[in-house]
């Protein structure tokens, strides 16, 4: 009778152990897929600013500056890996567009321009789609990071090697989207 009681003990905490496990591996996945959403809608804002740049070239080519630090950022945002770099490229492809726009400010022009007022609406469109996607992942992120962090999933965790995921984070002011008035 000993025996049974053991191996019925054994079983329990064998289909609890791969239950967690189970979860722990469909969290990593979500977390992977909602990065994922985030990535392709970084690459759609980075596809937009050689777009934007060469607009306003048009319009203000001694502005040399302003559109340089703007493909830097945006070069330097594609080549960001993991969260956390991406989030410090992302901020500073904010700061610099936001220079962008206000530097349209100045030209009269280029604010009327129709493929101006176009990109900027795709490009604010696209910051809204970020902002939902850094939300989504960052919310998928704290369920998975629980369970690592938990008992008594953590010992599942600790034993499969499953670790904590870093979150996307940005500023208050890098989550708005650049406004410019018209």
């Amino acid at each position: 009778m000993e025996l049974y009681v053991i191996l019925a003990l054994f079983a329990i905490v064998a289909v609890w152990f791969v239950a967690t496990y189970n979860r722990l591996v469909v969290g990593r996945n979500r977390v992977d897929n909602a990065w994922g959403q985030v990535d392709v809608q970084l690459g759609r804002r980075n596809d937009l600013v050689p777009n934007l740049v060469e607009t306003v070239k048009g319009y203000a080519s001694h502005e040399q500056e302003t559109l340089d630090r703007v493909i830097q950022a945006r070069n330097r945002a594609q080549a960001a890996s993991g969260p956390e770099e991406a989030a410090q490229a992302e901020n500073l492809l904010t700061s610099a567009l936001r220079q962008l726009f206000a530097l349209a400010e100045a030209y009269p022009d280029l604010k009327a321009s129709e493929g101006f007022r176009d990109l900027q609406a795709q490009l604010t469109d696209t910051e809204d789609k970020i902002a939902v996607a850094r939300q989504i992942y960052n919310d998928t992120v704290l369920t998975h990071n629980n369970r690592c962090q938990t008992v008594p999933s953590n010992i599942v965790a600790s034993i499969t090697g499953f670790q904590v995921r870093e979150y996307f984070d940005a500023p208050e002011e890098a989550a708005q989207p650049p406004k410019v008035e018209f």
